[in-house]
């Protein structure tokens, strides 16, 4: 059957009547998460094959696309090594090979290389494979590690002899995927998972070697909002257990070296107190909120005493700068700050004879603390990429101020200059007055006018900011005449923690405006019109993208929405479905009319009206823990049934996968193209 005359699958409609607060819902798909029933699995695979269908024409295309975008990447690349404990730890991969290799050279770079992890291998017979949480005992001869072959983020811990390649026998089931080792090479500690919610909610720990059955609960975090994890800090003295909401921490310090001894509370939680703890010397650093720093500042405190009123500032609260992170060494405190939406990389030395910034130039770009796991050292790397320098990993000495560039990002194929691109930062003028900032780029050769193609991504929620940063993959929408852009709404921390607060809860509508007001914008300066404008944003940045559609659909012409949350009330109502709990604080509790009134006011899926709809393409996978399918599949259904417009509506559920796609490097590449094409497709034909 040609494409043009294959039909739209049509989800029959079983009325399910949603009642809470007097108010009565109507879902016609709610059966769509029975995920057990073959019914369900036979309509994603009509939807599926209905995609394939209406993506046909577009099919030698998307392969050309993916074989342009990997002809730009060094296959046969690594990481730069990072030294630990006397070794140089690298990850590399080969050419044609999906997955990394990870090795070690014992005290020099030129040692023998020592393969840890060959996850090539690993990965045959599996159609998705994670590792992930990699974690080396003390004395170097054992590793922890997690794998995931389904796509939920449930990962098995196993333990693996690096000196003679074997693996210990046991498996322990429901995990985090990481675990934190005490000073005695045998005694490790690993975060299990409720296996219905994903919640990570139990500390356990296990003797190496011993049957997991035996392992030891050492703590349970029963609030359901929050979430636990456990680690050990840089200075190697402590074992600390986190608990975490989104507005709330608390953590548990114990002695690396007395496994068995109890873990203390450092501060007890409170609602609305954040703080992050760094353990040096004689004393705790802790990044915090305390005393309405909004911005966070730094405090410190006696590893002997560390409740809140004995902290002590070191770094005051800034109503201008956010307090991002800190990275501890011997001779230097490194501070991570945000200022007027850039990353700023501060150096203070613990004897305060100098305080200096890292210079960047570029008008917009992005900065950021690697990992640096040695504590005495003289050196700090950093990552540095914009929207038109490829990434960089970068070496700065301290103390004689030379910068060391100890990889740049090769853009492979011949025809990448970064000069030849350009990157701009406007500011737009949302509808309350308040500025926000869009970061775009453009190759130089481009016409800017109401012609020219423009793809708007936006995410704004967690307070998670999508900095100004490089992708190799871009390249082919800039060299096709198109503007990306990114719209830094309201929900992130671009400007600081008010520009979080002032887009989640009772303010979350401000995300949806912000977004629409940047796209209004962008048509009103000319740099695209709405048959040219497209958007796009994945998982909350899909509810974006479900919301603003819902909103002004007449804005765009298309829009690609990944893993898009947009059943949001039926979701947070269900505290059977991972995380919801814990979101609590992010979006507002249902259970409470004010917020459930809120909630549904926006829910893209409770607000599909009868009316003309942009094209669009939304993708999920049938594995998904945050995003569970059926919220795409069952808003998909009722575009399909309420939507007036012939634009092309298409749901392509991968059958593999979970939230964050294939696992594969070459299979993510694929899944860009699938939706660069959907674009592009749409901007050459209609």
């Amino acid at each position: 059957m040609s494409e043009n005359k294959i039909s739209a699958p049509i989800a029959e409609k079983i009325e399910k009547k949603l009642t809470i607060h007097n108010d009565v819902r109507i879902d016609n798909y709610y059966w769509l998460n029975q995920k057990e029933n073959p019914k369900v699995i036979d309509y994603l695979n009509a939807e599926n094959n209905y995609y394939e269908a209406k993506t046909a024409h577009t099919k030698t295309f998307q392969e050309d696309l993916f074989e342009e975008m990997k002809s730009r990447i060094k296959e046969d690349d690594e990481s730069v090594p990072y030294k630990k404990n006397n070794y140089y730890y690298t990850t590399r991969f080969e050419t044609g090979k999906q997955y990394p290799i990870y090795s070690r050279k014992k005290e020099s770079l030129e040692a023998v290389e020592e393969i840890m992890f060959e996850v090539n291998k690993l990965a045959e017979g599996h159609n998705f494979y994670k590792l992930s949480g990699l974690s080396i005992s003390p004395n170097n001869k054992y590793a922890a590690f997690g794998v995931d072959t389904v796509g939920r983020r449930d990962y098995t811990l196993q333990f693996k002899d690096l000196k003679t390649g074997e693996l210990f026998p046991e498996k322990i089931y429901n995990t985090s995927g990481g675990a934190a080792w005490a000073t005695d090479n045998k005694t490790v500690f690993y975060t299990q998972k409720n296996p219905t919610t994903l919640r990570s909610e139990k500390i356990f720990r296990h003797i190496l070697g011993t049957d997991p059955s035996l392992d030891v609960e050492v703590f349970y975090e029963n609030e359901e909002a929050y979430s636990t994890y456990v680690y050990r800090t840089k200075s190697d003295k402590y074992l600390i257990i986190g608990s975490h909401s989104s507005i709330s921490t608390e953590y548990r310090i114990l002695e690396a070296d007395n496994p068995t001894g109890n873990f203390r509370v450092f501060q007890a939680r409170e609602r609305d107190l954040e703080y992050n703890i760094a353990h040096y010397d004689h004393n705790f650093y802790v990044l915090t909120n305390k005393d309405n720093a909004t911005n966070f500042k730094l405090m410190k405190t006696s590893s002997k005493e560390t409740s809140k009123e004995n902290w002590e500032d070191v770094i005051p609260h800034r109503a201008d700068v956010l307090l991002e992170d800190i990275s501890i060494f011997k001779d230097f405190l490194v501070v991570e700050e945000r200022s007027n939406g850039l990353n700023k990389i501060r150096i203070i030395r613990w004897d305060n004879s100098e305080d200096f910034y890292l210079p960047f130039e570029e008008e917009t770009y992005s900065a950021g603390v690697y990992y640096n796991p040695e504590f005495d050292t003289n050196v700090i790397r950093y990552g540095y990429n914009s929207m038109t320098t490829p990434s960089s990993v970068i070496d700065f000495n301290v103390d004689d101020k030379t910068k060391d560039v100890k990889k740049e990002q090769q853009v492979l194929g011949g025809e990448f200059d970064k000069n030849n691109y350009k990157s701009e930062r406007l500011w737009a003028t949302a509808k309350d007055g308040t500025k926000v900032a869009i970061s775009l780029v453009y190759k130089k050769s481009t016409e800017i006018c109401k012609e020219t193609p423009l793809l708007l991504y936006g995410y704004g929620s967690y307070g998670h900011t999508i900095d100004a940063g490089f992708s190799s993959t871009r390249l082919s929408l800039l060299d096709r005449g198109f503007i990306f852009a990114i719209a830094h709404v309201r929900g992130s921390e671009y400007l600081g923690r008010n520009w979080y607060e002032n887009g989640k809860l009772l303010n979350k509508l401000n995300t949806f405006y912000d977004f629409i007001d940047c796209a209004k914008f962008l048509i009103d300066k000319k740099y695209t019109s709405a048959k040219h404008l497209y958007a796009s944003g994945g998982s909350a940045g899909g509810l974006l993208m479900g919301a603003v559609i819902n909103l002004n659909p007449e804005l765009f012409k298309g829009i690609v929405a990944s893993v898009p949350f947009v059943d949001v009330v039926t979701t947070m109502l269900d505290d059977s479905i991972p995380l919801t709990t814990g979101e609590y604080d992010e979006w507002g509790n249902p259970n409470e009319k004010e917020f459930y009134d809120y909630m549904k006011s926006y829910s893209p899926y409770d607000n599909v009206k009868r009316k003309n709809y942009p094209n669009i393409l939304v993708t999920t996978g049938l594995h998904d823990s945050q995003v569970q399918y059926f919220e795409p599949a069952k808003w998909v259904a009722k575009l399909r049934d309420l939507k007036t417009d012939n634009n092309l509506l298409v749901l392509h559920t991968d059958m593999e996968a979970g939230h964050g796609g294939a696992s594969g490097r070459f299979d993510a590449l694929k899944e860009i193209a699938r939706d660069y094409s959907f674009i592009i497709d749409l901007e050459v034909t209609q």
